[in-house]
């Protein structure tokens, strides 16, 4: 292999010397790993790769392939701190920078990326909005920028975060030589997203395959909550090995954490109403292998690199599939056999519990934010929390719905200026539309999720379709395929992935196509059902994009 270029002075400079140092002298590359590292030697890259592929791997090769800093920007506090371990453990001089640390220690680390005593810093995205985090930045040479979980950046994506808008601005500002943006699970429309809002265009896209087939799939379908709650429980205590069970509650964690000990086998609650220690101790008990049932909310797992989970039991759908899946991923990464299932009932793909919490900022408190860009913008971040008079993460919610509606821009230096001629009530009513239209695509989401659980078809098949991947043949791991119900799909003009043009909701992509009707999602509408006898003849609605 070639050297990749760009090499500190004394430092390891080939890639396959790198990957001895981080993967062991025996360990190779995937083939997703490798490509991507290759697509980066020549510019900016974004890798799609499922869960336990190594990706904290390759931008830890690639970290010491590039000369300066590498920072990579991270959305939990728990996931930087297992990225800052895996990164030590093999000789990384690593730090993180979030909410958790104090004032002195958070000044300690910048001093320390101002003296280049640090190969890698890990920061969640609100902190690039930070006026000493980006003075220390743009005073430092960043060779590599990494985006974790990128699809927080897109709006189509399962965890969409307005604080993730800010890192195009900051890629510019510290000048990085390279970006690296990395995500378990996207489709074709949020990678394309990714791209434009990380303003890296002509990036190089990597897509790995995301099928697991060593999990079964399965999905049992309850009538109450009471039968839902012994179907779980059941599952758990039958099935050897460790295991997690997502719960939608924290009531809910602490009920069944409590029937699962009580049916004899000890499992451990995970919420984000314990504290923090109680929780860190969880997920240490865990992942070392001292305890191995954990009953929790969706807050648990991101970071979490055990490679013996041998089943994931969802007690109640999750809000998006990618959501579902990246969580059942964290079973078999060992490549052993695993188990994934899904219990559910009719109303709990109400849509109330999945909409976005909240009603976004108060327009009292995006008036006040406005007020202060036209008097003294553009301000940076301190300087606009200053002039508000509101609190840094008041201000940063605002900032990020105005941005959103392009209300508020931010030059290179990440200072934010006012760019509309619109009064306040219409960019009121820019925001109050776009959040419905967000509104309406979770809407969608659940409703794909309610399809995955529904179908009697190959399980895989649709998930991995309405994922973004075109298969056509039953897979023979799910519980479809093991009753017979699961159908080859035929011929068919449409494929996953193509564009199309609806003649009423617009553009769209095809997410999902079946023996009797198509799934497509549509850029304003969210993902809609489509029967395939409608779409036939010179007079149907939909055409190829």
């Amino acid at each position: 292999m070639p050297p990749l270029t760009g090499g500190k002075p004394g430092a390891v400079t080939r890639l396959d010397d790198a990957v001895r140092a981080v993967l062991g002298p025996d360990a190779g590359l995937r083939p997703e790993q490798r490509s991507a590292l290759e697509a980066l030697a020549h510019g900016p890259t974004v890798l799609v790769a499922r869960s336990g592929a190594g990706k904290t791997a390759v931008y830890d090769i690639a970290s010491r392939l590039r000369e300066g800093l590498t920072v990579v920007v991270s959305p939990t506090l728990s996931l930087q701190r297992d990225q800052q371990a895996a990164l030590e453990a093999t000789g990384r001089r690593a730090a993180v920078l979030n909410s958790s640390l104090t004032a002195r220690q958070a000044a300690g680390v910048l001093d320390d990326v101002r003296a280049g005593a640090l190969d890698v810093v890990l920061l969640a995205p609100e902190q690039l909005g930070r006026d000493p985090v980006a003075e220390a930045l743009g005073a430092t040479r960043v060779g590599l920028l990494v985006v974790d979980e990128a699809h927080c950046v897109s709006e189509w994506g399962h965890d969409f975060r307005p604080d993730y808008l800010q890192v195009a601005a900051a890629a510019q500002r510290m000048a990085a030589g390279r970006v690296l943006a990395m995500t378990a699970t996207a489709s074709k429309h949020v990678r394309d997203d990714i791209v434009e809002r990380l303003g890296i265009e002509g990036a190089s896209v990597v897509v790995g395959d995301v099928d697991r087939p060593n999990i079964w799939l399965g999905a049992r379908d309850a009538a109450d909550a009471g039968t839902a709650e012994r179907i779980v429980v059941d599952a758990a205590v039958s099935l050897d090995g460790a295991g997690i069970v997502y719960a939608q509650t924290r009531a809910d964690v602490d009920r069944l954490a409590e029937a699962l000990t009580s049916a004899g086998r000890a499992a451990r609650g995970y919420h984000a109403g314990m504290a923090s220690r109680e929780r860190d101790a969880v997920q240490d008990e865990f992942t070392s292998g001292r305890a191995d049932l954990v009953v929790a909310t969706s807050a648990f797992g991101m970071g979490i690199d055990r490679a013996d989970v041998r089943f994931v039991v969802h007690a109640g759908p999750s809000p998006s599939l990618d959501a579902y899946y990246q969580e059942v991923g964290r079973a078999g990464r060992d490549g052993q056999p695993a188990t994934a299932l899904l219990v559910h009932r009719g109303e709990d793909f109400a849509l109330g519990r999945y909409l976005r919490g909240g009603g976004g900022p108060r327009p009292a408190t995006l008036e006040r934010v406005a007020q202060a860009l036209r008097a003294g913008g553009p301000l940076g971040r301190r300087e606009l929390v200053r002039a508000s008079g509101l609190a840094d993460r008041t201000v940063a919610r605002a900032v990020g719905a105005l941005v959103g509606v392009d209300a508020v821009t931010r030059d290179d230096d990440g200072r934010l200026a006012w760019a509309t001629d619109d009064d306040l009530p219409a960019v009121l009513e820019r925001i109050a539309a776009d959040r419905e239209r967000r509104r309406a695509t979770d809407a969608s989401r659940v409703e794909m999720v309610r399809t995955y659980a529904d179908t009697l078809d190959c399980r895989r098949r649709v998930l991995l379709e309405l994922l973004g991947e075109e298969r056509r043949d039953p897979c023979g791991n799910c519980d479809s395929c093991d009753a017979g119900t699961s159908e080859a799909v035929g011929h068919s003009r449409f494929r996953t992935g193509q564009r199309v043009e609806h003649r009423e909701f617009g553009p769209g992509t095809v997410s999902l196509v079946e023996s009797d009707r198509l799934t497509v999602l549509f850029e304003e509408h969210g993902y809609t059902t489509l029967a395939l006898e409608l779409l036939d003849g010179e007079d149907s609605p939909l055409r190829a994009g």
